[in-house]
């Protein structure tokens, strides 16, 4: 059993992986905000409105298809030289990427070069994004101890609200100060610019943060046994040995992706679209909902190292299916109470399966092929989940004009969740310093 960290250290290491993933996930969640409030009109504005979004929404989900490349590539070399030095880099891509799109020219200007760039940038900004998860969740988790790893490597997993919180209040101060015609002409560069800034405070804290001293000792054994099995490459261990734990994490996944780009995506297609609402109805509900959704996580995490990984997630999981139906229904109420009551129950149940899930994940592989492993699983199921999640949504309520069939879509991901759990294995108070080529072994 791994003894408990010092305090002082794993707090440090807490913090700087906590502000680097919320800068890289401002980044990123900035563009599904934008894609679909302004992209439609200024990268694709020859189109009706709501095929102008799928269009949007399409370079928004192309983002997804770089992560796994990310994942692989990263979670090679992170595998191979430390966690440090690849979360360094990937800010500073995901933050370059982020600056350019708040400088690039509309298609009133360019043409089809416009939505061209624009589709190059975000592939750039997904395969940052790809590697950067896997590094954050595990550089906590081996630093930190068996008994309360769900709860410091929940802390990455809060960056993500905290980095929607963020891109989402950006807008909305813009939204509330600014007329639509301001808005669509500059406002809109305004927090992709701000990104720039962002990336320099996260680099400033994020070098300070040591290597993970289960990957040192790792490398140290590997290097002292000069072991045929080290030298090859992680990803190929992983998918000969570890597949069924990569489709676990895939399967766990697809639930918490596609439920949470419906609930804080594709609520504002649907509240300014057919609802006809202000932008600032669903701006300002996701933006409460998000502070709920960023305290929930990290006592979802805790919660899960006094009753299992397991059991919180399935609760998440099925808790989210149902309440999805009724998510629906409040909206319809078209009151901002019932939109800001349905926007956050669905993200404080979200974050049952997403507050042990970093903990989960990590806990899955062994420490050579750790890094690979999480960010594979993690980011191919992404494609398949979050990157699509949006567009089916709008192409379901475009077909059929009722948000049933977009309810029914996300229990079925949720159904998915609930069956890969249910087939794995308890990982609470597995030790991370296992450092075979077997599947990790759980606790009793």
């Amino acid at each position: 059993m791994t003894t408990a960290a010092p305090r002082k250290p794993i707090i440090k290491v807490v913090a700087a992986s906590l502000i680097g993933t919320t800068i890289e996930w401002y980044d990123f969640f900035l563009y599904g905000s934008a894609a679909a409030l302004v992209f439609n009109k200024l990268f694709f504005p020859s189109v009706d409105p709501l095929t102008g979004t799928l269009l949007a929404f399409t370079t928004y989900a192309i983002g997804f298809l770089a992560r796994p490349l990310g994942g692989v590539v990263f979670g090679h070399f992170g595998d191979k030289i430390g966690r440090k030095k690849l979360l360094v880099f990937a800010l500073v891509l995901m933050g370059g990427a982020t600056f350019a799109m708040g400088l690039l020219p509309t298609y009133a200007t360019i043409g089809v070069a416009a939505p061209l760039l624009l589709t190059l940038l975000r592939l750039v900004q997904g395969f940052a994004l790809g590697g950067e998860w896997g590094g954050a969740v595990l550089i906590v988790s081996e630093h930190g101890d068996a008994k309360r790893r769900g709860f410091w490597a929940s802390w990455p997993q809060a960056g993500v609200p905290l980095g929607n919180l963020l891109a989402t209040a950006v807008l909305a101060v813009l939204a509330a100060v600014q007329t639509d015609e301001a808005f669509l002409a500059w406002g809109w560069r305004v927090p992709f610019l701000l990104s720039g800034l962002l990336v320099v405070i996260g680099l400033w804290i994020r070098l300070t943060v040591s290597e993970s001293p289960v990957f040192l000792e790792a490398q140290r054994k590997a290097e002292l046994r000069k072991s045929p099995v080290a030298e090859k490459a992680p990803i190929v261990t992983l998918l000969r040995l570890h597949w069924r734990e990569v489709l676990i994490a895939m399967g766990a996944r697809m639930g918490e992706n596609v439920s949470y780009y419906v609930i804080t995506a594709f609520i504002l297609v649907y509240l300014t679209g057919p609802l006809g609402l202000s932008k600032s109805y669903g701006l300002n509900a996701v933006l409460i909902a998000s502070v709920i959704h960023f305290i929930s996580i990290p006592l979802w995490g805790a919660l899960s190292d006094r009753v299992g990984r397991r059991a919180v997630y399935l609760f998440g999981a099925v808790g989210v299916g149902v309440w999805i139906f009724l998510f629906f229904t409040l909206l319809d109420t078209k009151s901002f109470g019932a939109i800001v009551l349905a926007t956050s129950v669905g993200l404080l149940l979200h974050g049952a399966m997403y507050g042990p899930q970093a903990a989960f994940f990590s806990e899955l592989f062994g420490t050579r092929v750790r890094y690979s492993g999480a960010s594979v699983g993690y980011q191919l199921a992404s494609i398949v989940a979050g990157a699509l999640a949006p567009l089916i949504a709008t192409a379901l309520l475009k077909s059929y004009g009722s948000t049933v069939p977009v309810a029914l879509y996300v229990g079925f991901a949720c159904l998915l969740s609930v069956v890969a759990v249910v087939v794995a294995k308890e990982t609470r108070g597995v030790s991370l310093e296992k450092n075979t080529d077997e599947a990790a072994e759980v606790s009793a």
